[in-house]
């Protein structure tokens, strides 16, 4: 068992070297220690990693650079870490009951995903009890046909597998293979045709997580499972360019339990993503974090060079080739992006407080039946910039927004960071009254108010006569310039805290900026794609922030 090539490999990430990421390092420590024996609560089932040995000696590889071999042979080892970890790791006291749920893998481009994925429904379609069923999901059509050929050429190419005294073992048809010596089925679905509900999975893997619109086709999974001893669900996919995918949410959380943060015994992680994502132009770690396979095939890292260099010297490439190669959400100067959602949510804390300091508030109210937002911004000892910011929508309109936007402001409601009020409108009273508490509410002081007069000059002259003091914001280069280019700086340096919000951080990534005749920068809402409401409050809060702490003038004046 010692040469095992699943402990093999995850020995060799846990080495002292720089090319494993440092997600992938914590999940083979933890693989390592039940391999050896030294958790208490669980073991590695040797039966069955003799079985899948044995099995992937059979299997032929059928085309490619390493066609005619084995799997036992051309198999890579992130690949053998995957196929043992979630299907041989099993509870000491029940050898008959799988520890893992789900087995995630974020892993860059041509490093065999889809593959792996048809590896594990042959194996499963073995081993797993008898009338099992299998799903793969994928985003439509095409990509679920490719995890379905890959297995029907697999077993064609495998003689002894696929049959028995000229006897087929597989029945296959144009909508599902079926291991006929257990009646276990395997059936491709994809997003766009399929409805996920009333299956009863033993195991599925989603395929292009990153590319669904949201999580609906997964968790219809997932709730099928409930009855299942050892139910599995395999998550896999690149990183997209946007932060607003299931995909992401699940790498998220399996951070969490990586971490620590997150008590999780059923989750299994290898997250491929590279440690450094911004020199990428010289440092080859973040090619080799992204791509394990490229390390064991010379072709495929000379590959990968080619395409590095024609992402530096074109702009028109880079998005495709960062997201795609480097597992690094991208998005570039040619999309005139203002910030780069990566360095926003590094600077997310755990907890911001605003007891007993000096707040700007920015308010950002849009047309009744859109988006509007109030942000609190303040400065630490340190000079940070503290951030809160909240969303406002019509509660009528939730489910037309959901469509249109292709976000779930349901959950950002959960989570206290968006309001809905009104119905069809938004009831600008609970805006007011909300702006109205904030000293009550963070136990802080209003130093100023910040908006724009678009649609706020009522609300502006309540606030005045609640005893705030309220400044007209003009939206445009020559006034937001400065605050546009703070708010830029701070965050890149890591200056800026605020607690976790995603809505947040979608509106960051929606924004876009545009430059005057002078070249000075400000976020543009017609140019920007999507809502950036959320945004421009806190630019209205960072000018006045700005101007009495930066400054030092401490001389609020009306922008007209």
């Amino acid at each position: 068992m010692i040469n095992n090539k699943a402990y093999l490999y995850a020995k060799k990430c846990t080495g002292r070297n720089s090319y494993t990421p440092k997600y992938v390092k914590k999940q083979c420590r933890l693989f390592n220690k039940i391999w050896e024996g030294k958790d208490k609560n669980y073991c590695i089932d040797e039966k069955v990693v003799s079985q899948i040995e044995g099995i992937l000696k059979l299997l032929i590889m059928p085309k490619g650079l390493k066609a005619g071999q084995t799997l036992y042979e051309c198999s890579t080892g992130y690949q053998w870490l995957f196929y043992i970890a979630i299907l041989c790791t099993v509870h000491r006291d029940d050898h008959e009951r799988r520890r893992y749920h789900t087995g995630l893998l974020e892993i860059g481009r041509k490093n065999f995903k889809s593959y792996t994925v048809a590896t594990i429904f042959i194996l499963l379609m073995i081993l797993e009890p008898r009338f099992s069923k299998f799903y793969s999901v994928a985003p439509d059509g095409s990509l679920s046909r490719e995890v379905k050929q890959a297995i029907e050429e697999t077993l064609k190419a495998s003689p002894l597998i696929y049959k028995y005294q000229d006897a087929e073992r597989f029945k296959i048809l144009r909508d599902s293979i079926t291991f006929t010596l257990k009646e276990n089925a395997y059936f491709p679905l994809n997003y766009t045709t399929s409805r996920f509900d009333g299956k009863l999975p033993t195991a599925f893997c989603a395929d292009e997580v990153g590319a669904l619109p949201n999580n609906y086709a997964i968790e219809a999974m997932r709730s099928g499972q409930l009855n299942i001893k050892n139910r599995l669900g395999c998550i896999i996919s690149t990183k997209y360019p946007t932060i607003n995918n299931p995909f992401e949410d699940e790498v998220e959380y399996a951070k969490r339990v990586l971490d620590g943060i997150e008590k999780d015994d059923t989750v299994f992680a290898l997250l491929f993503e590279p440690d450094d994502t911004k020199n990428w132009m010289n440092n080859d770690n973040v090619l080799k974090h992204a791509n394990p396979v490229a390390l064991d095939i010379p072709e495929i890292w000379d590959d990968l060079l080619k395409r590095r260099a024609k992402a530096i010297a074109m702009e028109s490439v880079r998005e495709n080739f960062l997201t795609k190669h480097c597992n690094i959400i991208y998005q570039g100067a040619g999309t005139e992006t203002y910030i780069d959602v990566n360095y926003v949510q590094k600077c997310r804390s755990t907890h911001v407080d605003f007891t007993g300091m000096n707040v700007y508030v920015g308010v950002d109210l849009a047309i009744t039946t859109d988006n509007c937002s109030v942000a609190i911004t303040a400065v630490d000892d340190n000079d940070n910039i503290l951030i809160d910011s909240y969303a406002f929508i019509p509660e009528g309109r939730i489910e037309e927004k959901n469509r249109f936007e292709k976000i779930d402001y349901n959950e950002f409601i959960k989570t206290g960071k968006c309001i809905a009020c009104g119905n069809m409108t938004i009831d600008y009273k609970v805006i007011e009254d909300f702006v109205i508490g904030i000293e009550e509410r963070f136990s802080c002081t209003i130093m100023a108010i910040g908006f724009d007069r678009s649609n706020a000059l009522s609300s502006a002259q309540k606030w005045e006569e609640a005893g705030l003091n309220t400044v007209q914001v003009r939206q445009h280069s020559d006034t937001l310039h400065t605050a546009t280019k703070l708010l830029e700086e701070k965050i890149l340096n890591e200056q800026v805290r605020y607690e976790k919000n995603k809505l947040l951080e979608i509106n960051f990534q929606n924004a876009r900026v545009t430059y005057d005749t002078t070249m000075r920068k400000y976020v543009h809402k017609k140019k920007s794609k999507g809502k950036i409401d959320m945004v421009m409050a806190i630019l209205d809060a960072v000018f006045l922030l700005e101007k009495d702490h930066f400054l030092g003038s401490g001389d609020f004046f009306v922008q007209y």
